[in-house]
């Protein structure tokens, strides 16, 4: 088992280092709009899973930061760049977020400066049992939650998690946080090929979000290097695994950097099913449909026998019929 040396660094020492590097962006971002991040561990990689799929280096877990930033460095440098055009405040790290052990603090003291900004956490769901984050969660506008997998060994292959962590406890305060939480809640599930991508393990996840109360489930896989070497699911791949799940969740394939196009043909009647089943984006349209079944798809829209609805910043395209009761 790997230990890690423990330093002590005074937050001048930090500062001097990473000055530059705790706000990065504004980037845009087609889920969560025009997006400041706030990187709380800029110096190191600091985080409680090792993941296959992580764009960083492989690194020993920890349970707790030891290369820390104050709270009033964070709130400096988020002051010279927050404008009125920033859509949300992206809390994230080279690792995860909630291992900060000031971010109660600190989100008490972005709330007070951010105005009609959103603000946003992107966390690996591990640490909802410490009662402290999950308290501070709430007063969160918008919460991103992993889980990548339901079955134990899956989960512990995958996500590679620090000894103390438990799937099946994280999953029970996924659900309890989901039930209280009054934000905007999605849930993020990204696939590696050989591993979660399974019918068996897709019926579990399938399971487990009927009991989440989610605004969103975004569904995932490797879009960048990965620490380890894993292959993600191609486009066509991810769009099947998305049918496999209820059309009563909402589901939205959020993986297209390197989707390929696969049009095929649909009659009237096979668009509809589809949009049924899995109501579609124009992205997902593009890749999936070929051209004459785009103009099908425009007829419909044209006759309302087809419609859209946005959820939050992404417009789908769903059966008129149906609008009011799919979530």
């Amino acid at each position: 088992m790997f230990q890690l040396r423990m330093q002590s660094i005074s937050f001048m020492s930090v500062t001097e280092s990473v000055q530059n590097k705790i706000i990065f962006g504004p980037i845009h971002s087609r889920r969560f709009g025009v997006s400041l991040g706030i990187d709380l561990s800029p110096a190191t990689k600091q985080c409680n899973f090792d993941c296959l799929y992580c764009e960083l280096a492989p690194s020993a877990t920890v349970d707790k930061q030891s290369n820390i930033i104050s709270v009033d460095e964070i709130i400096a440098a988020l002051k010279v760049h927050l404008h009125d055009k920033v859509d949300v405040i992206t809390l994230t790290a080279n690792g995860e977020p909630t291992l900060y052990p000031y971010l109660n603090e600190l989100v008490d003291a972005i709330n007070a400066i951010k105005g009609k900004t959103q603000t946003l956490i992107l966390t690996n769901s591990a640490t909802l049992g410490d009662e402290k984050v999950y308290k501070t969660l709430l007063k969160l506008d918008q919460v991103k939650l992993s889980l990548d997998a339901i079955t134990p060994t899956i989960f512990k292959k995958i996500d590679r998690p620090h000894a103390t962590i438990d799937v099946n406890a994280i999953i029970q305060k996924v659900i309890e946080f989901s039930k209280e939480y009054k934000g905007k809640l999605y849930i993020e599930i990204l696939f590696v090929h050989g591993l979660n991508d399974t019918k068996e393990e897709v019926a579990k996840l399938n399971e487990v979000l009927h009991s989440i109360d989610a605004t969103r489930v975004d569904l995932g896989t490797i879009d960048r290097p990965p620490a380890y070497p894993v292959a993600g699911v191609s486009y066509k791949e991810l769009h099947e695994l998305a049918q496999l799940f209820d059309n009563t969740l909402p589901i939205h394939i959020a993986s297209r950097t390197h989707a390929e196009a696969n049009q095929s043909s649909y009659r009237d009647e096979d668009i509809i099913n589809t949009l049924d089943k899995r109501p579609l984006t124009q992205e997902d349209i593009n890749l999936l449909f070929d051209n004459d079944t785009q103009e099908r798809l425009k007829k419909l829209l044209e006759q309302d026998i087809v419609t859209t609805k946005q959820l939050d910043n992404i417009e789908f395209y769903i059966p008129t019929n149906n609008k009011h009761r799919k979530r």
